[in-house]
């Protein structure tokens, strides 16, 4: 199971950039609070949810989500259009080559909107309805959302898994796996890896240049489990 942004591809700050001008141009919101981890519901609606509630006091109208994600798609196609979002190393063939053997399954658990993750994808190369997927629309916290998609892998696989292991690159991911219990790999470099690894993945991986060793990692956690 995979989370899409800074996982497999490369749009963390993109998206941000653009998250952020959206609350400036629809509703005038300015001094975001862009460290994602303060928020209680790391998800693209969850945090347009409780932005919104904490400077109107009171929930956004379907109407009011809309307006936002529809501008919030526009600037991100407008990003991909003047320079093409970057996979995570390796993740396309990885990707393919998960979806190709038979020890595996992929599916996808993102904090994102549905739109904006298969817009993520196709620029960098990879196709996000090729997987069972869940995503900010199906709920507002994440481990609704991976217990969504992995309910989705066993209805479009036909069947049940021995174990579900995610991968992810940030704290939220990692936390949101504790409490779902499954095991977490994270994806990552320098500071970054050193507080996933704090925050209890089983093992970080830079990328996934070497496909051979994240998948002997894969081997080894589901066995173990």
């Amino acid at each position: 199971m995979f989370d899409i942004d800074g996982t497999l591809t490369e749009t963390v700050k993109v998206d941000e950039e653009c998250f952020v001008r959206s609350f400036k141009d629809v509703f005038g919101f300015s001094d975001i609070n862009t460290d994602w981890s303060h928020y209680p519901r790391t998800t693209d609606s969850g945090i347009f949810h409780d932005v919104f509630t904490s400077r109107i006091g009171r929930s956004p109208t379907a109407q009011e989500v809309s307006r936002f994600r529809q501008h919030f798609i526009q600037l991100l196609a407008a990003a991909s259009s003047q320079s093409p979002f970057a996979p995570v190393a390796g993740a396309d063939r990885l990707l393919s080559r998960l979806a190709q053997g038979g020890l595996h399954r992929v599916s996808l658990a993102t904090g994102g909107w549905r739109d904006s993750a298969r817009l993520k994808m196709a620029s960098a190369g990879m196709c996000f309805d090729d997987h069972p997927a869940a995503s900010a629309d199906d709920a507002l916290d994440r481990e609704s959302i991976m217990r969504l998609s992995k309910q989705r892998a066993a209805e479009r696989y036909g069947e049940s898994f021995a174990c579900t292991v995610y991968v992810g690159d940030a704290v939220w991911d990692a936390r949101a796996c504790r409490s779902v219990g499954i095991p977490f790999i994270g994806i990552g470099t320098g500071s970054r890896a050193t507080r996933l690894s704090a925050e209890g993945a089983v093992c970080v991986f830079p990328d996934f240049s070497d496909a051979d060793i994240f998948l002997r990692s894969v081997y080894e956690i589901t066995n173990a489990a």
